[in-house]
């Protein structure tokens, strides 16, 4: 629990932040507005314009900003409890006290940080090599010509067939994996951890993960007796008859436009036609007109400039979007979404409170050459990316607020499964906890697993690091993603991961290799995810 220091600067930080938003400013031309009402009297103007603000609609939407904040740079913890309602808040700034320097407050072990730190210096030095041997510049200025033949097709970019052969992703999930494995405390002995049995793992780190008993008192909303979308069977209640009432609470939660509201309601799952709009009140995208007009901005950006990261997003796509049968009709607005977002400076905000740093490299202004933040958003692509955007293309069919929408779930989610840190909800913690989990349901399958060189996790990587994303059904990988955001966190990945390894478990104890494992394992678009969540957290005893 925060001391009252503690709280005091959040709150002084989240006020900040507001302050410099559009937000500030309509509430402001709002309450000077609003000063012309008859209703308005000088003796009790305070207390009018706040009832104003409160009827019109403006406090809610002050309540879901100051709920995003908390979300995004105060509360970086793992489904911990948050306030489900928020006042209007006039805060005193806090007293002068010492500060940890900002790199600890981000992540606060030390051989974390230099292990990110040598990670992006390697993926930075990829990409330089790369444009070095192509000759390709990391960025240039388009021709006019080229500007033009660009936006006339901006819309049919996957008709477009440029030779891409001669680049490479920078790095795939696998190379990433075997930075994670080697990673070691100095000042640990894993020898002595043997209660935890991680020796028998390939996550070799002491990080705190939640056991069984802990995750079934955090998820007591999946319970077997609860009522959940993606089950077939409720309990006493037909399903017609539950989803409606569902569907009829889901109604009045989105008519509310209370960002906790929603969040608290998602975490047993959004029905279909409701979930664009909960995804979004969740996230505070609203996709105002300053938001359609940024949009905007970063397409002018893309026509004007071309940077070598478009060949690793146009690569990207074709590798994996455009062959898979969910989502390759979706390949124009992957590239719209994806080439603004490399673009997009306003990503560089959550390096605030990320692990990682924007990487920076040299680039020709002028006539002279600068170290800039590249590419402009800090976010280098890898195989895969792209796949974090896809399911978003079936919720949003406006390019602007699908862009929104994916930019809100990166900076909140996706940004931790490919960087190194010790957050709860980071790709360390998440695999040591598959492993961990694994361990101890099912110890005698990790055992074999082990003994014939096909460790779970080497398999189950690819899944977790996006979040299922290109592996799941569409629908139940929405599913998915719906408690992702209900509970703030990214810590059912690796609950799911060691539910599909307990479904498979009979299959896979009779694999003598890692490819038989791993053809038992290769296809999961047939399975029901709540139901495997349920049961490996509900149904058995640990």
């Amino acid at each position: 629990m925060e001391d009252g220091s503690e709280f005091s600067q959040s709150v002084a930080q989240i006020v900040q932040r507001l302050r410099g938003s559009s937000l500030h400013s309509q509430l402001e031309r709002q309450a000077k507005d609003c000063l012309h009402r008859p209703e308005i009297k000088l003796e009790s103007l305070k207390e009018d314009v706040r009832n104003f603000l409160k009827t019109s609609g403006w406090e809610k939407k002050l309540q879901n900003a100051v709920y995003r904040e908390l979300h995004v740079s105060v509360y970086l913890g793992s489904a911990a409890e948050t306030p489900s309602r928020l006042p209007l808040i006039s805060p005193q700034l806090p007293t002068c006290r010492p500060k940890a320097p900002a790199e600890h407050l981000k992540e606060p072990l030390a051989y974390m940080r230099k292990a990110q730190a040598s990670w992006e210096k390697r993926v930075l030095k990829s990409l330089n090599s790369m444009s070095t041997e192509l000759e390709v510049p990391l960025a240039r200025k388009r021709p006019a010509a080229e500007q033009k033949e660009l936006a006339n097709k901006w819309n049919e970019m996957g008709t477009d067939e440029p030779d891409l052969s001669r680049f490479r992703p920078v790095y795939a999930p696998k190379d990433f994996l075997e930075v994670l494995i080697s990673l070691r405390n100095p000042n640990h002995d894993s020898c002595e951890d043997v209660s935890t049995r991680s020796h028998w793992g390939l996550i070799q780190v002491p990080l705190n993960v939640r056991d069984v008993p802990q995750l079934r008192k955090a998820y007591s909303e999946l319970s077997l007796s609860m009522g959940q979308l993606g089950i077939d069977d409720v309990g006493n209640i037909h399903p017609d008859l539950f989803e409606g009432d569902y569907v009829h609470v889901g109604k009045k939660v989105v008519a509310e436009q209370d960002s906790a509201a929603a969040q608290q309601y998602s975490r047993r799952g959004c029905p279909t036609g409701l979930r664009a709009d909960l995804w979004a009140l969740i996230l505070n995208s609203t996709n105002q007109p300053q938001d359609v007009m940024h949009y905007e901005q970063l397409k002018a950006g893309v026509i004007q400039h071309g940077l070598l990261v478009d060949n690793l997003v146009y690569k990207d796509v074709k590798l994996t979007a455009s062959n898979d049968d969910y989502y390759f009709v979706f390949e124009d607005f992957l590239y719209q979404v994806l080439l603004c977002f490399s673009r997009d400076t306003a990503v560089l905000e959550h390096f605030k409170y990320n692990s990682a740093t924007p990487p920076k490299s040299f680039v020709h202004v002028g006539d002279e050459e600068r170290a800039v933040v590249y590419p402009p958003n800090g976010v280098i692509p890898f195989h895969g990316f792209s796949m974090y955007v896809a399911p978003l293309c079936f919720l949003y069919n406006e390019p602007s607020k699908l862009y929104s929408v994916f930019r809100e779930m990166y900076i909140r989610y996706f940004f931790r499964l490919h960087s190194i840190s010790s957050s709860p909800s980071g790709i360390v913690s998440l695999c040591l906890q598959f492993e961990r989990l694994l361990q101890t349901h099912l110890p005698q399958l990790f055992y074999h697993l082990r003994q014939i060189e096909a460790q779970p996790l080497r398999i189950a990587f690819k899944w977790m690091v996006r979040a299922f994303s290109g592996y799941l059904s569409t629908d139940q990988l929405l599913l998915l993603w719906d408690r992702i955001l209900g509970y703030n966190s990214l810590e059912v990945v690796a609950v799911l991961a060691a539910a599909v390894f307990a479904f498979r478990a009979e299959n896979l104890m009779e694999v003598a290799s890692l490819a038989s494992a791993e053809a038992v394992l290769a296809d999961l678009s047939t399975l029901k995810v709540m139901p495997l969540i349920q049961i490996f957290l509900f149904a058995t005893a640990i």
